[in-house]
């Protein structure tokens, strides 16, 4: 106990901090163990579907053991991933076969994001790197205000990323300038990570650290709304945490945002305001969603399906409880999850059991596992990437 308060108070301190691991405190402080609450252990049942690999290759280290957000990116016909000492690669998504490979030194920590022309990253130490979407040659290289481990959005040739220290910039995907710079003031405890933004109708939307989700203009960074999806409660700075570190989704004029304590809530997209909020399902992994549910990995790593008209519950599965799984995503009739040891789960949309499972790797896949028509593609923190394909049996 003294260790932990001498802990606190060298981060009041210190400012702005981020807590590395999310799992709990304990996590933070003693390396990733929870005695109390371990994760389940995988139990056997009959399978089915049947999982075929279509392609499997390597993209350098990876994310290493770093809680980062490199997620690959679809466009084209090509995916692209990246590593942290600086490798991008793209890939046929059909075969894997290796169209460019570039080998810039950086320190990756966020993205890709994509377009027609660009392929951007931001990295650990504070910089934006932007390739060359045709042959991964470099484009130009802009520092920012610190470290950016979300993925930065590309939309009618505004580059937004955000930084670590509570700002939203926009950069001209041309060459990198400045175009405007939005800065809100984070806690001096925060999780480490930033949830990446999105474009809606000429406006960026993006959550904070301290429970706020805002829309910015695209084109100048006007102030449109901002709305308190979480509001910190709590005589401690840990109790206070509210963080909006999940990635927002939206449809049909509707935004749904998760907070590491807040509970999971639906916002209108013409002004923020708050239709419905389920307080019993947060997150700081991520949801996805179909044409009428939403699909959310919980701050203990239960999968829940919750009505998007009013964020009822529907089911709840706990058999992968405390195994650190993905953000969810929506594959065909199920719903799909990677964790810790380096397992898939199929798990079924219609009622949350668990109907296959497969190891793609002996690491940890933290990664939302990404959707193209009907294959999964999916990427491990050691580097492999690989296509996969289920079907019933």
């Amino acid at each position: 106990m003294r260790l932990l308060l001498a802990v606190l108070l060298a981060l009041s301190v210190a400012g702005c901090t981020a807590l590395e691991s999310l799992s709990g405190i304990t996590d933070y402080f003693l390396g990733g163990e929870d005695n109390t609450d371990p994760p389940s252990e995988l139990t056997q049942y009959e399978s089915e579907i049947e999982v075929e690999y279509l392609w499997k290759e390597s993209v350098g280290s990876g994310a290493g053991e770093k809680f980062l957000k490199l997620i690959p990116a679809v466009h084209d016909g090509k995916i692209i991933a990246a590593d942290t000492k600086g490798l991008a690669l793209a890939l046929d998504l059909k075969t894997g076969d290796e169209i460019w490979e570039a080998d810039t030194k950086a320190k990756f920590a966020g993205g890709p994001g994509v377009s027609d022309s660009t392929v951007v990253l931001g990295t650990s130490d504070g910089n934006v790197v932007a390739l060359n979407m045709s042959n991964g040659s470099e484009r130009w290289t802009v520092p920012v205000s610190s470290e950016v481990i979300s993925v930065p959005v590309i939309s009618q040739g505004v580059i937004v990323v955000r930084t670590t220290d509570g700002r939203v910039m926009a950069l001209n995907e041309a060459d990198g300038a400045t175009l405007w710079e939005y800065e809100l003031s984070v806690p001096a405890l925060s999780i480490r990570g930033t949830g990446a933004p999105i474009v809606l109708n000429e406006n960026v939307i993006c959550g904070f650290a301290n429970g706020k989700l805002l829309s910015l203009r695209l084109t100048d960074g006007k102030h449109i709304w901002e709305t308190s999806i979480a509001i910190p409660g709590g005589r401690t700075e840990i109790e206070r945490l509210v963080d909006l570190v999940v990635d927002p989704v939206a449809t049909d004029g509707v935004i749904f945002i998760a907070s590491y304590r807040g509970g999971t809530s639906a916002v209108l997209e013409q002004n923020g305001d708050v239709i419905w909020r389920n307080a019993d399902v947060s997150s700081y992994t991520g949801m996805s969603h179909d044409w009428r549910y939403l699909y959310v990995s919980d701050v203990s790593s239960d999968v829940w399906q919750l009505d998007q008209r009013n964020g009822a519950s529907l089911w709840k599965q706990s058999d992968l409880h405390q195994r650190k799984l993905t953000a969810p995503v929506a594959y065909d009739n199920y719903v799909v999850v990677g964790d810790f040891e380096g397992y898939l789960h199929w798990l079924s949309k219609s009622d949350g059991r668990q109907m296959g499972r497969i190891r793609i790797t002996d690491a940890a896949i933290d990664a939302q596992p990404v959707v193209v028509d009907d294959v999964l593609y999916v990427y491990a923190k050691n580097g492999v990437l690989a296509a996969l394909k289920a079907r019933l049996l």
